[in-house]
């Protein structure tokens, strides 16, 4: 009976050396840690917006109790925005292997543009029809305009009311190039470039893609691009 009494204490005073964390490497996983890794992400993520960003991450469950992590990474969801209300992934990866997920708020104070009065559909939209109004653009659709040079122009795919905020969906570009117009055909390549003549069969907007029929006879679509030109890339 004595024997087994110190067999079982030997293996109990082995068990704080078989839990213990690798050097350098907590035991238990920092929450505030984690906090502040997704926070910069966040941060990093919107550093290419306009205006303002202040980003508020949520608490971690006091309860929920991870090994130590070296190098936490913080992540998005496949389709999942990185301002407005979203949700933050933290991982690890060695020496344990854990994911948890935090919910975030990112706000983005800016200015963007909206009707000054109403616009019609199908109608150019002109500089003095628009103005600039301030707000949390991360709340709104995605798409929205803060650069009046972007909607100038433009035509509205359907009459907006005096206040809408401007999206570029539901504005269409001026176009550059017109159905039956002859344009130049531009093709690139790994170190050439060839342009011909040809016949546009549709009409498109900058950067849109159109088709152009050649002197022979041919379809090639191309992006359509000022002055009349329409681009292939090999």
């Amino acid at each position: 009976m004595k024997r087994l009494i110190r067999t079982l204490f030997a293996a109990f005073s082995l068990i704080p050396l078989l839990t213990q964390a690798a050097p350098g490497v907590p035991a238990r996983q920092d929450a505030n840690a984690l906090r502040a890794v997704a926070e910069q992400f966040l941060l990093t993520q919107a550093a290419g917006l306009p205006g303002e960003v202040s980003v508020k991450v949520g608490a971690v469950d006091p309860r929920t109790a991870l090994a130590g992590c070296p190098a936490p990474e913080a992540f998005l969801q496949p389709g999942a925005r990185a301002w407005g209300k979203t949700t933050v992934g933290v991982r690890c990866s060695a020496p344990s292997v854990w994911t948890i997920f935090i919910q975030a708020q990112v706000n983005v104070k800016a200015e963007y543009v909206a009707a000054a009065v109403p616009l019609a559909q199908g109608q150019p939209v002109e500089q003095g029809q628009l103005m600039l109004v301030k707000g949390d653009i991360a709340a709104m659709p995605n798409g929205i305009i803060t650069d009046m040079a972007q909607a100038i122009g433009r035509t509205p795919t359907v009459s907006l009311a005096a206040g809408t905020p401007l999206r570029l969906d539901t504005l269409k570009s001026k176009p550059v190039v017109q159905q039956n117009q002859a344009v130049r055909l531009v093709l690139n390549g790994n170190g050439f470039s060839v342009s011909s003549e040809g016949r546009a069969i549709g009409t498109a907007g900058e950067g849109q893609v159109v088709q152009v029929r050649t002197a022979s006879g041919t379809v090639i679509s191309g992006t359509a691009k000022a002055g009349g030109m329409v681009e292939v890339a090999f």
